[in-house]
């Protein structure tokens, strides 16, 4: 039997109040060299915890992708973005105002299929820059615009703000496609993280809305759940980059009901009707389980979906192509995925 689920603020300060008694006992799973590489290099460049700073101090620590910078620079490796990819930059109206959105457009003669991709960070941190790697990764492998959105982020801007922009610009590239040589009849949504949550919820939202179906949702690590006490949360507790405590401190930022469906579709009813999905799972990650079981509810409410967990890799793994050999084949699983979506 369940146990009720608490509001996300009371989830955070319980956890924050024990965390100090798992520290001890939660060993993640050894990553393999390569993604240690990576570790080794953010741990170098000196982050501060997340969880004991603000949302300003918070997004200005080192990331993960300036430590794929750093490894690719010791190693006298160029540090520039992956050719084959142009970028455009537009904006996109949304409720009380408009967000920019970053058009990657891979070679050739198109129209294109159209991905909108929604970054990861929690809700509340990082930034397209930050996830580059990631859509100019798919829109050269899978030979698709990839519409990369900066949707707006909590606390300034608490839900139902990111999921409302998310699907903003969703429609809005249904409808715009053809401006930059996309096909409109063929749009996937995909993420990372908080972005694999909004692909999701923006599914569910067209959905119930009954707009233009999504062909295809990609999810890489989505959170979709709040349970911090399931296996993954337990054994990764205190993984590198993203651990127990760091997630509770998102909760707190984004301020969602957690009942909601549209902020944790774990919670919803039913997931009938949403598109196809492919689920990339990291084995050193606390949503490692929540992407399972949600993999499981998706396939039980009648979805397909194509689910792959790598070992030895950590969550933010996906976008590590140009270092770590098992981003590089979870980019090509993901691309192929979508090149079969959208036949």
């Amino acid at each position: 039997m369940k146990n009720k689920a608490l509001p996300l603020t009371a989830l955070a300060a319980a956890m924050l109040c024990g965390a100090a008694f798992a520290q001890d006992a939660a060993q993640p799973p050894k990553a393999d060299a390569a993604m240690q590489k990576v570790l080794d290099a953010h741990k170098a460049l000196g982050p501060k915890p997340i969880e004991t700073l603000s949302p300003e101090e918070a997004r200005k620590q080192p990331t993960v992708a300036d430590a794929v910078k750093k490894v690719l620079s010791d190693a006298g490796k160029s540090t520039a973005p992956e050719a084959g990819v142009t970028v455009k930059d537009m904006s996109v109206p949304v409720q009380g105002g408009s967000v920019p959105v970053h058009i990657y457009t891979p070679e050739g003669k198109g129209p294109f299929p159209v991905m909108v991709y929604y970054h990861g960070g929690g809700f509340v941190i990082a930034d397209t820059k930050v996830y580059d790697a990631s859509p100019r990764a798919l829109a050269k492998m899978a030979k698709a615009i990839m519409v990369s959105v900066d949707y707006r982020q909590a606390p300034e801007h608490t839900f139902p703000t990111a999921p409302n922009d998310a699907y903003a610009a969703y429609i809005w590239t249904t409808q715009h496609a053809k401006e930059f040589n996309g096909d409109p009849m063929k749009v996937a949504v995909g993420g990372e993280s908080a972005g694999g949550n909004l692909a999701t919820v923006v599914s569910m939202m067209a959905r119930d809305k009954k707009a233009q179906m999504p062909v295809h949702q990609l999810l890489v690590y989505p959170v979709v759940d709040n349970d911090m006490n399931n296996a993954s949360y337990q054994r990764n507790a205190n993984a590198k980059p993203l651990n127990k405590a760091m997630m509770g401190w998102f909760f707190k930022h984004y301020g969602a009901d957690p009942s909601n469906p549209y902020a944790l579709p774990m919670k919803a009813t039913s997931l009938k009707g949403l598109p196809p999905a492919t689920i990339v799972a990291a084995e050193i990650d606390p949503l490692l389980s929540e992407g399972k079981a949600y993999a499981d509810k998706l396939k039980k409410d009648g979805v397909k979906v194509d689910y792959k967990e790598y070992s030895g890799v950590t969550h933010e793994f996906f976008g590590m192509g140009a270092i770590v050999p098992k981003a590089k084949d979870a980019e090509q699983y993901a691309a192929d995925a979508l090149k079969k979506a959208f036949k």
